[in-house]
């Protein structure tokens, strides 16, 4: 057991220096940009952060994980496609847990930390835009 954890741990390692690094930044980015649209959309919607949500909101669990899944699944499959090509580039070898360990660090986790706090923070600018537009129209704010 302590062979393989030795092994995954400087494959990871691994990944940071060398060929194709380009996609420890593209990969998140593109999760970030999922993410950030997903909170957007959800603060014009009025719902829950996301992830806090998956947690206190059972009944529509399968909802958002589809909508999840929706915003940012091809950017994990591009992940997997991604290390895939480097594991047998690099590795000479192919480890498919590694493959989606990688994906999930670099696609889901950032997905997951930012989808949230930018619900919270689109949501004061939403709610500023709906009390200009009453003040606008004559309506009380």
């Amino acid at each position: 057991m302590d062979e393989l954890l030795n092994r995954i741990f400087e494959h990871m390692i691994g990944r940071v220096h060398g060929a194709m690094t380009f996609r420890l930044f593209l990969q998140p980015t593109m999760a970030g940009l999922a993410a950030v649209l997903g909170g957007i959309k959800d603060a014009k919607a009025g719902k829950v952060p996301y992830f806090w949500a998956l947690f206190t909101e059972p009944q529509h669990r399968m909802d958002l994980l589809r909508s999840g899944w929706k915003s940012v699944g091809k950017t994990f499959i591009l992940g997997l496609v991604m290390d895939t090509i480097y594991q047998i580039w690099q590795l000479k070898a192919f480890y498919p847990g590694e493959a989606i360990l990688t994906a999930v660090i670099l696609a889901i986790i950032p997905y997951l930390l930012l989808r949230g706090p930018v619900n919270l923070l689109a949501r004061r600018f939403v709610g500023r835009k709906r009390i200009l537009a009453k003040k606008l129209v004559g309506g009380k704010a």
